[in-house]
């Protein structure tokens, strides 16, 4: 038990770094942290990846406040565009952990292992679109908020690797792209992961510990850490250029994309 609480406060340090320094919400380092960590405990298979991706929905409910305080106090965050975007977004997060919980294990780590390939290949080659400043258009903000709170649901992630290019087409520059992202990122996982705790019910009686598809043990080793190095990351965002470390932190993406996809 004692390294299993290591690997979670290890996780969570990771996971708030990635939250407050590149807006990615940390769901991409919990998930399949998670998934394998599981699985070595012997968690039933068919719902091993959806322990993973509620568990990691509750974390980016706590990470996210303390990244979304420190980018207000920096006056970084877009609160009218944010407006814009949540009914799409708790519409999305909605649908898309109804569809995550009719899928098994398998279809869900594939389909997790193929956005972490798109996430370290958007990252390695900076595929940010160019600016149109098209801030007037609801119906684009609706749109792309109802799929960023879907796929987010559907993952376990904090939207940031949609949200982000998004925003920054809409004609935000990456630190305010940033913030903004990071304050949708606590409605996505509030609503995920309740919504998680809901689906997962019948689970558990079958697993100990556990709150629907939330694991309590991981859920608090992660925040042991996560959320102060979430605030501290998220300083930093405003004084340090982040290429070198989105370049290491995308080839480690791809190699755990390509891990998730073939098993």
């Amino acid at each position: 038990m004692g390294e299993l609480l290591l690997i979670y406060v290890a996780v969570g340090v990771v996971a708030g770094t990635t939250a407050g320094l590149l807006g990615l919400g940390g769901g991409v380092i919990i998930v399949p942290v998670l998934y394998v960590v599981f699985t070595a405990q012997g968690m039933p298979a068919d719902v091993v990846m959806h322990m993973a991706v509620g568990t990691s929905l509750a974390t980016i409910v706590f990470t996210s406040t303390t990244s979304i305080y420190t980018h207000h106090q920096q006056g970084a965050v877009q609160w009218s565009l944010v407006r814009q975007l949540l009914p799409g977004v708790v519409l999305g997060v909605i649908a898309g952990s109804f569809i995550a919980n009719q899928l098994n294990s398998t279809v869900l780590r594939i389909l997790f292992g193929i956005f972490e390939l798109f996430v370290a290949a958007q990252m390695l080659f900076s595929l940010i679109p160019k600016s149109q400043c098209i801030y007037q258009n609801h119906l684009v903000y609706s749109i792309v908020g109802g799929v960023t709170g879907g796929v987010s649901a559907l993952l376990g992630i904090g939207g940031g690797s949609v949200m982000v290019p998004f925003l920054i087409w809409c004609g935000a520059n990456m630190r305010l792209a940033v913030a903004t992202s990071a304050a949708c990122g606590f409605p996505i996982a509030l609503f995920g992961s309740a919504s998680f705790m809901l689906l997962g019910a019948d689970n558990n009686a079958a697993i100990s510990n556990s709150l629907g598809y939330i694991y309590l043990p991981a859920l608090l080793g992660i925040l042991m850490t996560s959320m102060l190095f979430s605030r501290l990351s998220a300083q930093l965002v405003h004084r340090l250029p982040a290429l070198l470390l989105k370049r290491v932190f995308a080839m480690v993406l791809l190699l755990m994309g390509i891990k998730m996809v073939v098993g």
